[in-house]
């Protein structure tokens, strides 16, 4: 007899497969096999895990069309099971997907807009957390900038595309209204943040993403803007500092030399 572990794997196995026959030992109330209750079980599961895949992600399925984003969506469901029974969670991989997906390659910026909205999705239902006041950096003095370490929202997700991804995907979702776009016109970097109720999409302006990202990574606004400068030698600290207070990216910050903040800002 096989073991149960190995019995889950073969059912599993053969719900996302229609090639795989049937499970053995799987019988209807008669107790007799049943192919077509198996069949009909399958097709449910596969259509719901297809279903869930659109509703992830509505502009990708407005790009390619209802057909083909079903039969690409069938593909992944095939190649990339749940792998936790929370539905939200399902999807992570899709854009990977898309990018080695041979029949989307006439669509190169197809995964990029699959990776806003997946970060989308991440950002709507990441934690809560207070985003900083505009004005907690005041008492601070300038010479101490350089070595503070700021603290994200939960929410807060980064993309870098070659494309347009962002401007393509504002043009699919909700009310966009599609228009041609210049493929050759350079690529956006994008910043979503959910700092209260709605999720906010920003472009990045250049040198930000690599200022952003080495702050995620727990660096100083001195290395931040380092890396910032390298990318962009006109890039502007105190502009950016401003555009990432205002969009409630910011949660809180310490010191790199081990100093307390005021009681008046949240600690990192």
């Amino acid at each position: 007899m096989p073991r149960l572990a190995e019995r889950q794997r073969d059912f599993a196995a053969a719900l996302l497969d229609p090639e795989l026959p049937m499970p053995p030992g799987l019988v209807g109330p008669d107790g007799e096999l049943s192919l077509k209750r198996f069949s009909v079980y399958r097709n449910n599961v596969v259509a719901g895990l297809t279903e869930t895949l659109k509703d992830a992600f509505p502009a990708v399925q407005r790009l390619v069309g209802t057909d083909f984003f079903r039969a690409m969506a069938r593909v992944y469901v095939a190649t990339d099971p749940p792998h936790s029974p929370i539905m939200l969670d399902y999807g992570t991989g899709f854009p990977d997907f898309i990018e080695n997906f041979e029949p989307a390659a006439t669509l190169p910026y197809l995964a990029d807009v699959a990776r806003i909205e997946r970060a989308w999705t991440e950002a709507y239902h990441a934690p809560e957390a207070a985003p900083l006041e505009l004005g907690a950096f005041a008492a601070i003095d300038p010479e101490q900038l350089p070595v503070i370490r700021l603290k994200f929202h939960p929410s807060v997700r980064f993309v870098r595309s070659r494309f347009p991804a962002l401007t393509i995907w504002q043009m699919n979702v909700g009310d966009g209204a599609p228009a041609p776009v210049d493929l050759a016109a350079g690529g956006e970097d994008v910043l979503i943040v959910r700092p209260m109720a709605d999720v906010e999409v920003r472009s990045l302006p250049a040198g930000s993403l690599e200022f952003v990202q080495e702050l995620a990574n727990e660096g100083s606004i001195l290395a931040a803007l380092q890396a910032a400068l390298t990318a962009n030698p006109r890039f502007d600290l105190a502009a950016n500092l401003s555009d990432l207070m205002q969009s409630g990216a910011v949660i809180g910050y310490s010191f790199t030399d081990g100093r307390k903040p005021k009681n008046s800002a949240r600690q990192a």
